[in-house]
């Protein structure tokens, strides 16, 4: 038994750190895909698309869902779609790497938000973390004495993500880990879908375009929410945060490879002071673990 609990994690660790890297490579593609179409176009197109090849795929196991479970999907769907809208309108003012780590803080909100909701006694190790993760979003964003309006809008997505995973964390479930993030997409999509109204979504301008959007959609939307509800009910909360903290490193790594953005010493410093500050709080010392911070998501 403990050897197929063994594996079970280790495949589910496979899995993050896959979808991770997936996650990282969507920034420069989106940086690209919302210089051409509006941002709630581009997402209404691409969650329908991954809402609907889930429905196809799930629509048993979402019949067996209760009254209670359909509202828990459809809460974090509504919190998580918002954080897209948001999240995505920041990488129209800012660049890919930075949005990345930007969006990366989620792993220091998480334990805030665990503390006020689950009342859990917050670390003073934790403070620190904040601290660092100011620092090196100063390095990575800070212009003259303000930061850019992209970043702030990356920062709001990054608090809703960490609420996303507190939800997550407290309400997913082996048995209906697939139906749940279902209920999620159809939310998400809806949601995206309003906020293009009153004209409704424009197309993808080309092939390239339709590609990147089913890209996003298939691999990085409904593959990465079935992975990570599925991992969040398998792995410990803190080995799976401490795998999502790679997302920024490959959302830089790849923005940097595809030509997007150039290497500077301040992508370099402040980028390493924020994942100390992730990997600070996910390995504090806690007298109870904080459930809810097992996985994020990502765009």
């Amino acid at each position: 038994m403990t050897g197929a609990v063994s594996r079970t994690a280790t495949w589910a660790t496979l899995g993050l750190v896959a979808v991770t890297a997936i996650w990282g490579s969507t920034f420069f593609l989106i940086k690209d895909l919302v210089a051409r179409m509006p941002v709630a176009d581009f997402l209404a197109v691409r969650f329908l698309i991954a809402a609907l090849a889930m429905a196809v795929l799930f629509h048993r196991p979402l019949l067996r869902l209760s009254r209670r479970e359909w509202q828990q999907g459809m809460a974090l769907g509504a919190i998580y779609g918002i954080a897209q809208l948001l999240q995505t309108s920041g990488l129209e003012h800012t660049s890919a790497s930075i949005s990345g780590f930007a969006t990366g803080v989620y792993v220091v909100f998480t334990p805030l938000l665990g503390t006020v909701l689950l009342r859990q006694r917050l670390p003073s190790v934790t403070w620190v973390a904040v601290l660092l993760s100011v620092g090196g979003l100063a390095l990575l964003a800070l212009r003259g004495l303000s930061i850019g309006y992209g970043v702030w809008l990356t920062l709001a997505s990054a608090a809703l993500y960490g609420l996303h995973i507190v939800g997550l964390g407290t309400w997913s479930r082996p048995g209906s880990a697939f139906a749940l993030s279902t209920v999620q997409m159809i939310v998400i999509a809806a949601i995206c879908l309003l906020a293009t109204l009153p004209t409704g979504p424009s197309l993808p301008p080309d092939l390239g375009a339709w590609a990147a959007v089913l890209y996003m959609a298939l691999a990085a939307g409904a593959g990465a929410m079935l992975v990570q509800t599925w991992a969040q009910a398998h792995l410990s909360p803190t080995r799976a945060a401490i795998v999502m903290t790679l997302e920024p490193v490959f959302a830089a790594g790849f923005a940097v490879t595809f030509g997007q953005d150039a290497l500077t010493w301040r992508m370099l410093a402040g980028g390493a002071l924020v994942l100390a500050a992730m990997y600070l709080v996910e390995l504090a010392p806690r007298s109870s673990a904080v459930k809810a911070e097992g996985l994020h998501h990502e765009v």
